[in-house]
């Protein structure tokens, strides 16, 4: 089976009467991706890489191994951005925040998830795609989370086993919606990751949800000396954490040190994209 590309999923996004208002391939020098039209501004995709750090024992420093992003290790996928085409600061969760229609909540969040979907599945990316899900959006879904771009990226040829929602911490703190929303998202084909606010919100998914990946703040888990056991507990749950928002190098030698395997944040992102380019 030849894999879809990107024209290609554009012309399916086409038949959808609701993408295909909103979804159309960028011009001139961004000609390659699809872009997304919302209140006047053309919107595009950039992905932060998620390193398996475990598969290249990184014996070096990091202060000699960051001209080479391949030691940091292998990616285990990328989480998507949304971002302005012009390249100017947008932040798409300010820009939910100053929604107040449920509706015009959800179609904003449709419209970006077929966004990264098609910019990532039409470019041949490897790994995961870890979309994240706004908490307003969990509640103006009344059930049935995840049927909806299911079936969307059904009709795209896609599979959504390739995708992981990543529910905010908000979500991860109530133990019964947790897993409700777990299990939902997972019957419809995705996998699920959520993030913790704090050490103590691993023991909510302990008994109620599998979740497929936890998420933590690196900052936080070291300021609070709380990486080994979190390690340890993710470790007896089996599911894999990823310590996100890695600053600098002084932050990534010292999860090191915790048989910490996954990991992703700013310190990466430069070096990744530059490699790319």
């Amino acid at each position: 089976m030849i894999p879809p590309t990107i024209p290609h999923l554009v012309a399916r996004a086409s038949e959808h009467p609701f993408l295909g208002k909103h979804l159309a391939m960028a011009r001139g020098t961004h000609a390659d991706v699809v872009v997304a039209r919302f209140a006047e501004l053309e919107l595009t995709s950039a992905y932060e890489p998620i390193f398996d750090i475990s598969v290249h024992a990184l014996a070096q420093s990091l202060s000699s191994d960051v001209e080479n992003v391949d030691r940091f290790g292998d990616e285990l996928g990328f989480q998507a951005v949304t971002q302005r085409l012009d390249a100017a600061p947008f932040d798409l969760f300010e820009a939910f925040d100053r929604i107040a229609d449920d509706q015009e909540l959800v179609a904003l969040d449709r419209m970006s998830r077929a966004l990264h979907a098609i910019n990532f599945f039409g470019a041949q990316r490897h790994g995961l795609l870890f979309l994240r899900v706004h908490e307003r959006l969990l509640k103006s879904v009344k059930y049935d989370h995840g049927r909806h771009f299911s079936s969307v990226l059904m009709s795209f040829g896609l599979n959504p086993s390739r995708i992981v929602i990543e529910l905010p911490a908000a979500a991860v703190a109530h133990k019964t919606f947790l897993g409700y929303l777990t299990k939902s998202y997972q019957r419809y084909g995705f996998k699920v990751a959520g993030n913790l606010s704090n050490a103590g919100q691993i023991l909510s998914v302990s008994d109620t949800a599998r979740l497929d990946f936890l998420k933590m703040d690196a900052a936080s888990a070291l300021r609070d000396a709380t990486v080994k056991p979190l390690v340890g507990y993710a470790s007896r749950l089996r599911i894999p954490l990823i310590f996100n928002r890695v600053m600098d190098a002084t932050q990534f030698e010292a999860l090191q040190q915790y048989d910490v395997r996954f990991v992703q944040g700013p310190l990466f992102n430069a070096h990744y994209h530059d490699r790319a380019a």
